[in-house]
């Protein structure tokens, strides 16, 4: 994309070649993944880059712009390349060791609000976030409770690493605390909501996950067990124990797990009692189980 000052493109121009490029590759958000990372190279939003539809790119700005579209060519998804993702209105840092946060994800958030808003709503509350990775579930819960106060776990340190930072750049590091365990292994004390986004696809189906996914997410937040139930069979016993009387479990499932991860709450003395919430996709995505009083 290099080109001397005197035929240097103009950033309409390279970003609707770049967008083409894009389509002509399969790439389904073209035109969004177009704007996302010629924004980045020119530091506008998108207000910005039509204010500036005319302006010629440097060389260097030519340069950066086409290595990331090589980048994102080759699978890499935009989140990846731009280091961050934004969740719930959060812009989160990204690291190797943590997921991309999707918007499938943002159900979760949904149904815990749901039942923490039908609860009184000026107690302090204690929430818990199992395999936090960025801190997304987390941040979002305690971005919409100022009263509540929180606990991401990970095994990864890099993960706690960038989930920590990511509290502070949205100014909630004084209410968010991260734990180096598995699950609610290192967890003291009870908590009113404990939320997680746990491993669940098959081993067997990880090598045909789109390669923005099986290349680009670690393994390890990925890899379910054979039949993608491991982590629940983990994490829900652990959780049903720092469980306060009348709190609730909420889990994002995978597409047809709902059924069997509400078998594995019941199991563990957590009831239904709240219906799974469905994505924007229709599939059942957020299964909640409720530890009763004894």
């Amino acid at each position: 994309m290099s080109a001397d000052a005197s035929s240097a493109p103009s950033v309409e121009h390279l970003r609707r070649k770049l967008a083409e490029r894009f389509r002509n590759g399969g790439i389904d958000s073209a035109e969004l993944d177009a704007r996302l990372l010629t924004g980045e190279v020119l530091g506008l939003d998108l207000t910005g880059m039509i204010a500036a539809a005319n302006r010629m790119l440097t060389s260097s700005e030519s340069n950066r712009l086409e290595s990331f579209a090589q980048r994102r060519l080759a699978g890499e998804p935009v989140a990846r390349i731009l280091g961050r993702k934004e969740f719930w209105g959060l812009s989160l840092q990204l690291s190797p060791a943590t997921l991309v946060p999707r918007p499938d994800t943002e159900t979760v958030v949904e149904l815990a609000l749901q039942i923490l808003r039908a609860g009184p709503s000026d107690r302090p509350l204690r929430i818990a976030d199992l395999g936090t990775g960025s801190g997304a579930i987390l941040l979002a819960l305690l971005s919409e409770l100022p009263q509540a106060r929180g606990i991401g776990t990970d095994i990864s340190i890099a993960a706690l690493q960038t989930a920590a930072a990511n509290a502070a750049r949205a100014g909630l590091a004084k209410r968010a605390g991260f734990v180096a365990c598995e699950y609610a292994s290192g967890l003291s004390g009870l908590f009113d909501l404990i939320v997680s986004n746990p491993p669940y696809i098959r081993s067997a189906d990880i090598a045909g996950l789109a390669t923005e996914v099986r290349d680009h997410d670690p393994l390890a937040a990925l890899d379910g067990g054979r039949d993608g139930l491991d982590a629940y069979r983990a994490l829900i016993p652990q959780a049903a124990d720092h469980l306060a009387p009348g709190a609730a479990l909420v889990v994002e499932a995978g597409q047809g797990q709902s059924a069997e991860v509400e078998t594995l709450m019941s199991a563990a003395g957590l009831m239904p009692a709240w219906p799974v919430k469905a994505d924007l996709a229709g599939v059942r995505r957020a299964v909640a189980g409720q530890k009763l009083p004894p």
